[in-house]
């Protein structure tokens, strides 16, 4: 057993300074994809394009409603020339001379030929 403990001191003798000679592992330093600037631009330019795109929706959904309201004070106007149509055409067909004269005998009234004035403008 003499060769057994001599081999293994011999053995450890050669596996101390092996470990010691070994060199310290390096530690890799993992630079960042984006450094903190580019961040904040990429931040600020997200949020100027979303509030940018917020903003045309907006506008096109104002835009919407006043088109919408510019239709319907269209369709309004439309209806009232068609009554102020209608009324200017009963307006034409009551004031006949025919019909005043009808409606003046019977309320009793004769015509004075002697008594009318003519009146020019």
């Amino acid at each position: 057993m003499g060769n057994l403990a001599r081999k293994l001191q011999h053995e450890q003798r050669y596996e101390q300074p092996k470990q010691t000679v070994q060199a310290p592992k390096k530690v890799k330093i993992r630079s960042a994809w984006l450094s903190p600037g580019e961040k904040l631009l990429g931040l600020l330019f997200t949020g100027v394009i979303c509030f940018g795109a917020v903003n045309m929706v907006s506008n096109q959904s104002a835009i919407y409603e006043i088109n919408k309201e510019i239709q319907d004070t269209k369709i309004a106007i439309q209806e009232q020339t068609k009554v102020n149509g209608d009324l200017e055409m009963q307006v034409s067909e009551l004031s006949t001379y025919e019909r005043i004269w009808e409606k003046a005998k019977e309320l009793g009234l004769k015509l004075n030929e002697n008594n009318v004035k003519v009146v020019q403008d």
